[in-house]
């Protein structure tokens, strides 16, 4: 028997309450204390029994309840571990952009590409350039936020007021700031188990914990974050609720309302990052809509028209936290570029903006046909209007391995390591579809990803 299981014993031995809910309590209780640390094994389950002198079908009840609180994860023939707050992901240096990052595909269409490069011409007028170099009204003068709110609307499906929308340089910048206004270092923030990995990054350089809430093929765990708001009080929960990055679950129309009422109930703020929100044929209803005094609604378009495009629009739950986002905004950004919010601006209004979403639209569903075509029969996870899919692989492949052999022969992949917020890393890898590579690249590269699935051998020569 081990320190932990001795004190458990004791425990268990001195309380009224039921075994199987005082265990789950323990869990948590040791890994705030720093007794138990995330990715800890627990012995197996008869072992355990025996060491607490409970009999099987209670412990067993009472990890069951601690899967369902997400504090434990059960890993088919590796046992039990403990989850806890997340991993963060750390800032790296550098100067070059990983083909791994998740881009758009870029259509070529010659029409399409002239009326981008007129919306530039306009902008670019010697009479506006002065006027482009200047100082601006933090959040983006009245016409931005005009154009914003009416971009946004439609994927929030409600009216919106200009006045509640700030534009901001880019998602990831919106979202610092947001996370930095509602939490301090050490408080904790829900998210989902697999992740957007800048919300890892951004937790790290700003010391915010991370609970990891369980998905299934509906979304994130409305009990699992209920029960985190009795244990660990977060001070918001994080949500990538369409077409999720990576592993592309849209939250089920039922999964928002659970998750929106329980923040209803709690008072937890939503922090609703909604990159890709414009791809879907039909928006489904937004958690802002469903909760509006508590949600932070943030798009932009880096995945729906470029990238490089740093223009991103955020709506504030109540006149109160507009201004007090605008302040964090301004103090961590300044502004966002006038150059690139007065072309967004213009390609809204003339609706270039639209007419790009439809020819990504139309070019990532001519690359889902290709992913069915050449990796049939695989369990790949994708949506019709993605342009990137999640590939679960066999216990013959290492993560790790395969993406860094993918990577070495053109393949944007990416090891699920990298998204998880689990002391554990599932065994997947996100495959980007889009970027600057040609339909037939896109062909070539899942060719690639087919040969080694078919033939696994080949990494482990490769990685030897």
């Amino acid at each position: 028997m081990n320190s932990i299981t001795r004190h458990w014993a004791q425990r268990l031995r001195d309380s009224d309450k039921p075994a199987y809910l005082l265990i789950p309590d323990l869990l948590a209780e040791d890994l705030r204390s720093g007794r138990l640390s995330p990715g800890d094994r627990l012995p197996p389950l008869r072992e355990l029994a025996a060491q607490l002198d409970l009999n099987y079908t209670t412990v067993a009840r009472a990890l069951s309840e601690a899967r369902r609180r997400g504090q434990i994860e059960a890993t088919p023939g590796r046992g039990s571990f403990v989850r806890g707050p997340a991993p963060t992901l750390p800032l790296r240096g550098g100067s070059a952009a990983e083909m791994t990052m998740n881009l758009p595909p870029e259509p070529n269409d010659p029409a399409l590409l002239e009326r981008l490069a007129e919306g530039w011409r306009a902008v670019m007028q010697p009479s506006r350039l002065y006027e482009q170099l200047r100082y601006q009204d933090f959040g983006g003068l009245h016409a931005d936020r005009d154009a914003a709110a009416r971009w946004l609307s439609p994927l929030m499906s409600l009216p919106v007021a200009p006045e509640r929308v700030l534009v901001g340089p880019g998602i990831h910048s919106v979202l610092g700031a947001v996370m930095s206004m509602l939490a301090r270092p050490g408080e904790t923030l829900c998210v989902e188990a697999l992740t957007y990995p800048g919300i890892k990054a951004l937790a790290n350089q700003l010391g915010i914990q991370l609970h990891a809430l369980p998905l299934d093929d509906e979304g994130p765990s409305a009990e699992a974050f209920e029960e985190a708001c009795k244990t660990v009080k977060p001070k918001a929960f994080y949500c990538n609720p369409t077409m999720l990055n990576p592993t592309t679950v849209t939250v089920s129309e039922a999964r928002r309302e659970a998750l929106a009422d329980v923040a209803l109930r709690y008072s937890v703020p939503i922090i609703e990052d909604d990159a890709y929100a414009a791809l879907p044929q039909r928006a489904p209803t937004s958690l802002a809509r469903l909760a509006p005094e508590l949600s932070y609604y943030v798009t932009g378009f880096a995945k729906c028209l470029g990238a490089g495009l740093r223009v991103a629009y955020v709506h504030a739950p109540t006149p109160q936290a507009t201004q007090r986002l605008a302040g964090a905004l301004r103090a961590m950004t300044v502004m966002a570029s006038p150059l690139t919010v007065s072309l967004a601006t213009r390609w809204i209004d003339d609706g270039t903006a639209s007419a790009m979403v439809q020819a990504i639209r139309r070019e990532s569903i001519a690359r889902q046909a290709l992913l069915d075509k050449h990796l049939h029969g695989w369990p790949v996870l994708t949506q019709p209007e993605c342009f990137h899919a999640w590939l679960p692989l066999p216990e013959t492949l290492s993560a790790n391995e395969a993406a860094a052999f993918w990577r070495s022969r053109g393949v944007a992949a990416v090891a699920g390591a990298a998204f998880s917020t689990q002391a554990v890393p599932p065994k997947a890898v996100r495959l980007c579809l889009g970027g600057p590579l040609s339909l037939a690249q896109c062909e070539q590269s899942l060719r690639v990803v087919a040969d080694t699935l078919a033939h696994p051998e080949q990494v482990h020569a490769a990685v030897m």
